[in-house]
């Protein structure tokens, strides 16, 4: 399947040079049958010889070896001759890499309180990165400003050619676009891919970030792999400021066409008020931001820590040193958590679930309430359940592989693509 595309646009500027539009292209989140793409994820690990290739990809060692030689040409791989077995002859002796030291693509996170902005290796290893508040101030600055943020935290990499951006957000994104609909920030119709495009001078890919999470479980090297993981069903459940779920089937994300589903109003038998008017809906009841607010409201942590207003994480430091109003909040949010991840679960009978966000990583004694409230929740019989293996990272992640996953989907069609784009 090929990468879907947008034309470019080119616009004449008052000097008479023509400026072009970078193209917005929707992400790829899934494992493709490429065969360039198959050769390009093989060596994702580390070196690799085109024996083992073929027989990691299934691939025929002479298509190992003209999607190596295409790749190479490409200048996404390099060869590692030093590794050369001793007494081969012959360049297909010769191992591979992915060239993790040329280039490099941009991840953004744009959260309902934060913005996390990465540069990643093509491996997918995050080289370094930088957080900033996400501005309040109206969709049209704040686009703005998180591009121009990203403009100069870009810079700092000159010795590296960027290929791609990659933009993971909450709420209702058209990936053919980059527009988004984001009801937390009060954003509609926010022109997200087309401002990143333009000031950033790269393609750029906007995906919905629960989905982009459940995609970096597939496609980047999990620190915590398992065998299996890319086969079957997932189901992969995230609560943090929002709450979200997101179904992998056989190596794709689910991504329904008119955006993924809502689990922020799904009943939780709190008295908790929530903006739509009812009580009790998840989203109100366990996100972050209204749990802190119940822990001031309770005096448990002050609003205000010296200068500054306190957050989540004095909440999680009170329980920590030992306040047991803290701890019994916490106990009480991950016991939610976990009954309504079992409803969901009892709902879609995935043969896995993975959980991401602060909400299960930020407070790790929470874990076992969890456990406990799934296992005492769900009607049906045990099945593979984990924290993922990206901690308290996965948004950055979720950002990396929206800026890799054209890459990963048809690699060579995408650095033509670049190309054309300089």
């Amino acid at each position: 399947m090929s990468i879907p595309t947008l034309e470019r646009s080119v616009s004449r500027v008052a000097t008479g040079r023509v400026r072009v539009q970078r193209p917005v292209v929707a992400p790829e989140l899934r494992i493709s049958d490429n065969p360039a793409a198959a050769v390009l994820r093989a060596a994702t690990g580390g070196p690799i010889s085109r024996d083992n290739a073929a027989r990691t990809t299934g691939l025929s060692i002479a298509t190992v070896n003209r999607q190596v030689s295409a790749l190479l040409n490409a200048g996404l791989l390099r060869e590692r001759p030093d590794l050369t077995t001793s007494g081969a002859v012959g360049r297909p002796r010769v191992p591979f890499e992915v060239d993790h030291d040329t280039y490099l693509t941009l991840g953004i996170h744009i959260g309902a309180a934060a913005t996390k902005i990465v540069v990643a290796d093509l491996r997918g290893r995050i080289l370094g990165g930088l957080a900033i508040a996400t501005p309040q101030t109206g969709q049209e600055f704040a686009t703005t400003t998180v591009a121009r943020s990203a403009k100069a935290f870009l810079q700092r990499w000159h010795r590296r050619k960027p290929l791609w951006a990659g933009v993971a957000i909450g709420g209702r994104v058209d990936p053919l676009t980059g527009v988004v609909d984001h009801p937390k920030l009060e954003w509609k119709g926010a022109q997200v891919g087309a401002v990143l495009g333009e000031v950033l001078e790269l393609p750029v890919s906007v995906a919905p970030h629960v989905e982009a999470m459940a995609g970096s479980e597939l496609l980047l090297p999990n620190p915590e792999p398992r065998e299996g993981q890319q086969r079957g069903s997932s189901l992969f459940f995230y609560v943090r400021e929002t709450a979200g779920i997101a179904v992998t089937l056989d190596g794709r994300v689910h991504t329904p066409s008119n955006g993924p589903g809502s689990i922020a109003h799904l009943p939780t038998g709190s008295d908790v008020e929530c903006t739509c008017g009812r009580r009790g809906c998840l989203e109100v009841t366990v996100g972050d931001r209204a749990l802190h607010a119940r822990a001031v409201g309770r005096g448990i942590i002050p609003a205000y820590n010296g200068t500054a207003g306190s957050t989540i994480a004095d909440l999680y430091r009170a329980a920590a040193a030992g306040s047991v109003p803290a701890r019994e909040l916490l106990a009480e949010r991950a016991a939610m958590l976990g009954s309504t991840v079992a409803l969901v679960r009892d709902m879609l009978n995935p043969d896995r679930v993975i959980l991401g966000g602060q909400a299960f990583t930020g407070y790790r004694p929470g874990i076992a309430h969890v456990a406990e409230a799934f296992r005492q929740s769900s009607s049906l019989p045990p099945t593979d359940i984990r924290i993922s293996g990206f901690g308290g990272k996965v948004q950055e992640f979720a950002a990396v592989v929206t800026s890799l996953s054209a890459l990963y989907a048809d690699p060579l069609s995408a650095m033509r693509r670049t190309a054309f784009a300089d």
